[in-house]
């Protein structure tokens, strides 16, 4: 048993914003049948550093796990009519193509709640979909919406460019925000006995990322700037922030200057205002942590009560999940047959947990299967012809 296993999701979805969504639905148990081209979906070809894992991207096998795949031409109208009749089966109908793409192929909203009046439509994009940058076709790409949202600007130090996350960090909260959205809108259907769309939109997630700070901002009047010295983000004070140790890097977060003073033995820090005086405090903080080891200054803080961590790679971080054997890495067959390893599902529910179902699928390695549902087998020589 799994918390979603009555649910069934038609996922129209590529890249990353609409696939991660759908893979945490099929990770909690969801049935999620993957459309794509016929020549598969676009990340399949994104070589990660230009290599690929067993022919195919490790970034489309990170998030398409738990999904069957019907490989289908849009435009094509026995596919759209094939479809329809598969989304009469599905609850929940997802896509993130620009504004318009799904309503000129015949498969927008309207259409499948036609064949499905409480069907739920789920849509994610860039801009919205009525937005003047949605009008204009602006792209909507994750370093763009960071660019444009303030997000690339408010971060690195005052004399740097503006700098982006290190990972596409919205389209994963984007995912994050549509997943929760289609279970608001599955929630609502089982109370209410409606459906309804969802949008989602990169953009209005990189503002809402920026609650705190786009609220201090505009109701305290003043506009806040990055640090000269590297405090962590533009609006806080010393000590946050990562400091140089002889050995690598330390990760210090919001404490009082006091008491940092008094875990590293030098009064003198607490003579700076921790606001006004910040980067002279972090300077003088990262001169003393410069002359021992992380581990050193751990110990000298983390039992003051103050929080601190050692600054990681990616590589140390995967060592220590392998080495305590932890769920958040998980191992399966790839679409080769080959041992591949995966992030595991960050949801942990005690009476419906996550499983791993099926590997990421081969584009269109389910056509035949799931299309044979619907229609019937001349029908569905027709569409896909032999041996699909």
């Amino acid at each position: 048993m799994q918390a979603l296993d009555a649910i069934r999701v038609l996922d129209f979805t590529q890249m990353m914003l609409g696939p991660f969504a759908t893979q945490v639905l099929a990770d909690l148990g969801a049935d999620v049948i993957k459309v794509e081209r016929p020549e598969g979906e676009w990340e399949r070809d994104l070589a990660m550093m230009g290599e690929y894992v067993d022919g195919e991207s490790a970034a489309f096998l990170a998030m398409n796990r738990n999904k069957r795949s019907v490989a289908l031409d849009l435009k094509d109208p026995r596919a759209k009519e094939a479809l329809l009749r598969l989304g009469a089966t599905c609850d929940v109908v997802v896509e993130n193509f620009r504004p318009g793409v799904m309503d000129r192929l015949g498969l927008g909203y309207d259409d499948f709640k036609a064949v499905r009046d409480d069907i739920i439509y789920c849509s994610g994009s860039g801009w919205g979909q009525d937005t003047a940058f949605a009008r204009e076709g602006r792209p909507g790409q994750d370093l763009l919406i960071q660019s444009m949202s303030g997000l690339a600007a408010s971060t690195g130090r005052a004399g740097d460019p503006p700098t982006p996350a290190g990972t596409a960090i919205v389209d994963h909260a984007t995912a994050l925000t549509l997943a929760n959205g289609i279970l608001a809108a599955i929630i609502a259907r089982s109370t209410h006995g409606i459906g309804q769309r969802v949008e989602v939109d990169l953009y209005s997630t990189a503002i809402a990322m920026q609650c705190q700070e786009i609220s201090t901002f505009v109701n305290q009047g003043t506009e806040y700037r990055r640090s000269d010295s590297g405090i962590g983000q533009a609006w806080l004070s010393a000590p946050f922030g990562v400091y140089e140790a002889s050995d690598g890097w330390l990760a210090v977060a919001m404490a009082p200057l006091e008491k940092v003073a008094d875990a590293v033995g030098v009064a003198g820090l607490a003579d700076f205002d921790a606001w006004t005086q910040r980067d002279d405090a972090k300077r003088a903080l990262e001169d003393i942590t410069r002359t021992d080891t992380v581990q050193h200054w751990l110990d000298a803080l983390l039992p003051k009560g103050i929080w601190a961590a050692r600054v990681r790679s990616t590589k140390e971080a995967v060592d220590e999940l392998r080495e305590e054997d932890s769920e958040l890495l998980v191992t399966l067959d790839g679409p080769a047959g080959t041992p591949i390893e995966l992030v595991g599902c960050p949801i942990s529910l005690s009476a419906t947990p996550w499983r791993q179902r099926l590997a990421p699928p081969r584009t269109g390695e389910h056509t035949a299967a799931v299309l044979g549902e619907v229609l019937d087998s001349e029908s569905l020589t027709a569409l896909v012809g032999e041996g699909r």
